[in-house]
């Protein structure tokens, strides 16, 4: 620690970072482990070694090339967990596109925003998810590929879109087959991929990332080969894993969990990535581990919270697990203890980060005494800085609270196309304000303690109190909204929301749920509505949701007291 006793630590330096792309870096563990597995994707009959998959994913980006994908184009990725979305992922790297990351729960109001925030140029999409039937959603708002030749859509609400391609078996008008796509690639292609490999950098922009924001829309955060693939190395690192280790990534590719800790990760350790579905199951996940021997295992808590309360659990033999990582969400201490009893994950780790971290700044070493395993985040990671200042600025002494900021290789390029919200978060001297309030004890173990911003994280999932507000006003009898969050048992926070009626309207709890329903993300729909005629305020006329929270959580405690029977 720092003899002056601040709240301030950097993270040991001895390991050089990787000078390389991505796509060098597969190259490279390619050569290096030909015939070692490289990927298992159990709900699609996948299983190729590193061979076959730098195979596969320079046939679709040779096919992407033929399509006329330029270095630096923007493309969008909407899918579950699948393979299609892991060859986009590496595909997209080597020619040196801009992968966009749309989360596979996006309706028509946010798809609508990403894309057209970030001028996609191509958007590679599964048929549908669940609920969501994504070619019928591309077809809502680009009526124009009914029409259209494929490669050449000219949409009046998507104008940058010139290009869809759907996995999938069947044909649709206006869209290419993920299929036909991957053997388009000619001779001339492949020598120009051949080439790009030379002539991409490092530093290269090669990931857009959405993060919502208090103040309204998301913000795509822009981030590098030079950020992902030196975080997901060093996570690798921090679990330990060689390229014995195959990896249990139950998690979603759409965020840096799945594809920056989960893929790269295994690609910079030579390790296997072992997908058990397309979207989180604790029976797959139970079933995976036991008979793919896995020896690792990501989630957030409520991913092990489920699988250890699966009534079936101890018919699997998980013997195999060693390690992991538990994050996305404060991990609680007494499932991290029986994750580690019951699930043989000794070496499991807790990591933190955020999205403009590329994810993770922080992390707890396998061998930490189980209470700093259990109760903080671990301390800063390899070649970053982590400070904790006041409202002021100034850095705090050690065991006060602070806004924790980052500094350090991770830190992303900047949110695209807004200098001004990039300028918000990261400071001239290149600190990143997290909006995480922290406290840093004498040996540099930090413990996250609580939000600055109004963030909601739910089931793990981050909520943005703005953005659902900017969605609901677009409600007409809706006069005014608050939204904030509310402890949960099961996710930990829910969603809720006090509306303002416009006078005279009939508007329902029923009615607004309905409202939502199929324009955002079911995890942003407001659990809990209240109707109200006024908010609480300060006397200067900030309204204090605090209150808010305080009122409803005392509201919901004296509802439950009423049902429990006498």
């Amino acid at each position: 620690m720092q003899p002056d006793a601040v709240s301030y630590l950097k993270g040991p330096a001895q390991q050089p970072l990787l000078e390389e792309t991505i796509g060098q870096c597969l190259s490279r563990i390619a050569r290096q482990f030909p015939e070692r597995e490289a990927l298992v994707v159990r709900h699609q009959g996948i299983r190729w070694t590193y061979a076959e998959y730098l195979r596969e994913i320079n046939g679709l980006a040779s096919g992407l090339l033929n399509l006329g994908v330029k270095p630096g184009d923007r493309v969008g990725i909407w899918s579950p967990n699948r393979v299609e979305w892991c060859l986009t992922q590496f595909a997209t790297a080597k020619i040196g596109a801009i992968m966009v990351c749309i989360n596979p729960a996006y309706r028509l109001y946010e798809l609508e925003y990403a894309l057209n925030k970030v001028a996609c140029n191509v958007v590679i999409a599964a048929e549908s998810f669940k609920t969501s039937r994504y070619l019928d959603m591309l077809n809502q708002l680009a009526p124009e590929l009914e029409q259209s030749a494929p490669g050449q859509l000219q949409a009046a609400r998507l104008p940058h879109l010139h290009t869809v391609i759907r996995m999938g078996d069947a044909s649709t008008p206006g869209m290419f087959n993920f299929q036909q796509v991957c053997s388009m690639g000619t001779e001339s292609d492949h020598a120009r991929l051949q080439a790009l490999s030379q002539q991409l950098q490092p530093q290269d922009a090669i990931n857009i990332q959405f993060t919502s924001g208090t103040t309204g829309n998301p913000k795509g955060a822009t981030l590098t080969h030079y950020n992902i693939l030196n975080n997901g190395y060093q996570v690798g690192q921090g679990m330990h894993l060689t390229e014995q280790d195959r990896l249990c990534i139950p998690v979603p590719l759409y965020h840096c969990f799945g594809m920056v800790m989960g893929n790269l990760a295994c690609l910079t350790h030579g390790a296997t990535a072992v997908f058990p579905s397309d979207a989180f199951d604790p029976q797959a996940v139970l079933e995976t581990v036991a008979a793919e021997r896995c020896t690792a295992l990501h989630g957030v808590p409520t991913m092990f919270i489920a699988e250890l309360d699966y009534p079936e659990f101890d018919r699997f033999d998980l013997s195999s697990l060693r390690t992991g990582v538990m994050a996305g969400s404060p991990c609680p201490a007494e499932v991290m203890r029986k994750v580690i009893a019951r699930m043989h994950m000794q070496d499991v780790t807790i990591m933190y980060g955020q999205t403009e971290t590329s994810p993770v700044n922080h992390m707890t070493a396998i061998d930490a005494p189980l209470d700093k395993r259990c109760e903080t985040v671990g301390k800063v990671g390899p070649h970053q800085e982590v400070k904790i200042v006041d409202a002021e600025g100034h850095t705090v002494p050690l065991g006060e609270k602070g806004e924790l900021c980052c500094r350090g290789y991770s830190v992303m390029q900047g949110y695209w196309g807004d200098p001004d919200k990039t300028a918000e978060t990261i400071d001239p001297e290149h600190w990143l304000h997290s909006g995480d309030l922290a406290v840093m004890d004498a040996e540099g173990y930090v413990q996250i303690v609580g939000r600055i911003k109004d963030m909601i994280i739910r089931g793990g999932e981050n909520v943005y109190p703005r953005e659902v507000e900017e969605f609901l006003y677009t409600h007409p009898d809706i006069q005014d909204v608050q939204v904030f969050g509310i402890p949960d048992a099961k996710y930990g926070e829910e969603v809720c929301a006090w509306v303002k009626a416009r006078p005279g309207s009939q508007l329902t709890e029923q009615a607004i749920k309905a409202f939502c329903q199929d324009s955002i993300t079911h995890f942003k729909v407001p659990r809990h509505i209240r109707f109200v005629e006024e908010y609480p305020m300060t006397v200067t006329g900030k309204i204090q949701k605090f209150k808010m929270r305080e009122s409803m959580v005392a509201e919901l405690e004296q509802q439950a007291q009423h049902r429990q029977p006498a």
